[in-house]
């Protein structure tokens, strides 16, 4: 896909090489038959939230609404793909359950937070000014807006996400941010995150909020973000992971209802891809809050889940938001056998 910039992509001719993968690692993807489909069921779904401002139950697939039938809460149902938000749960409270402040939601354009969050990235970045921050997912711009008066004038945020009508969505409150900060670094670029429209070696940061779970290739998503990253530069994503496999029953609900839990793997998987892009994890922390907040005000995706756990069990035996940090060391490069 064509960069929005141009020129923020031109690769100079003493550009650092690309930081490539060492070994195959074992973390799940979806068939490479079914990704496009996929891709495509995810980018219909936000498509409709961007529309909508909100989730729609009549986006999710007839197969979804037959099986949620009769359920008063279906009307909410994340089924495109979409991270399993808020349907009985508004967007602003999600968001400060899980560690925004109320000072920043009311801060942001209208329409920015549309409940998609299940992590707070910017505030694990440690985000400092003049730093060049890429904000995976971007949605409609809400981790974006708040990144950019971090990073300051001098410093840049880069969104990217696939779906036209969230490009269009976040560019439209560009103009919102411009007035209230006084501050002209936030841009938006169309593109997927197996294939990012950033040059190699640009980016200081890497942000993504409960998105790399929706990735049909997450290898390659990995060797994307190791590849952008400057030497010494870091990741600070939140995303939703499996702390152990799903039992069959439940896992076969999880893919029928299609939600961002459908694509979560085990954080080990996590772990072991991050170091085969060639990247250093710093930190892998569960946070429960996401999924007690979501089991606590009966979201319709986490309560089906529950009703095939086994006795005694819960979601959150099973699932977590999980914040992940890792980091480009200064002197990485996979050497030629992989950099060729």
């Amino acid at each position: 896909i064509p960069p929005t910039h141009p020129t923020h992509h031109l690769q100079p001719p003493d550009a650092p090489r690309p930081l490539r993968s060492k070994e195959p690692h074992p973390m799940s993807t979806i068939d490479p038959s079914r990704s496009e489909a996929v891709r495509d069921q995810v980018r219909r779904g936000y498509a409709e939230i961007a529309r909508s401002g909100g989730y729609q139950g009549e986006w999710a697939p007839p197969s979804v609404r037959e099986h949620l039938a009769g359920a008063p809460e279906a009307s909410g149902y994340c089924g495109g793909g979409s991270c399993c938000g808020p349907a009985t749960l508004d967007a602003g409270t999600l968001a400060e359950q899980i560690g925004y402040t109320k000072e920043e939601i009311e801060a942001l354009p209208e329409g920015a937070n549309m409940g998609l969050s299940c992590g707070n990235p910017g505030a694990i970045a440690a985000l400092r000014p003049g730093e060049v921050v890429l904000d995976l997912g971007s949605g409609g711009g809400f981790d974006c807006f708040l990144a950019g008066p971090k990073v300051g004038e001098t410093g840049r945020v880069i969104g990217v996400d696939m779906t036209p009508e969230m490009l269009a969505k976040a560019r439209r409150n560009v103009a919102h941010y411009r007035k209230s900060t006084g501050l002209d670094n936030v841009e938006f670029r169309l593109g997927e995150i197996e294939h990012l429209p950033v040059a190699d070696a640009s980016v200081d940061v890497v942000i993504s909020n409960c998105v790399l779970n929706l990735v049909p290739d997450k290898a390659q998503a990995w060797r994307e973000i190791a590849r952008v990253l400057r030497p010494g530069g870091r990741v600070a994503v939140s995303d939703i992971a499996l702390l152990r496999p799903l039992p069959e029953s439940a896992a076969a609900t999880v893919e029928s209802l299609v939600g961002c839990v459908a694509g979560a793997v085990l954080v080990e998987e996590i772990r072991a891809a991050i170091g085969a892009a060639g990247l250093e994890v710093v930190a892998l922390e569960p946070k429960p809050e996401y999924v007690a907040a979501m089991q606590s005000f009966q979201d319709p995706l986490y309560r089906r889940i529950a009703e095939n756990l086994p006795a005694g069990t819960t979601p959150a035996d099973f699932l977590t938001s999980l914040d992940v940090r890792a980091r480009r060391t200064a002197g990485s490069c996979c050497g030629p056998a992989c950099c060729g």
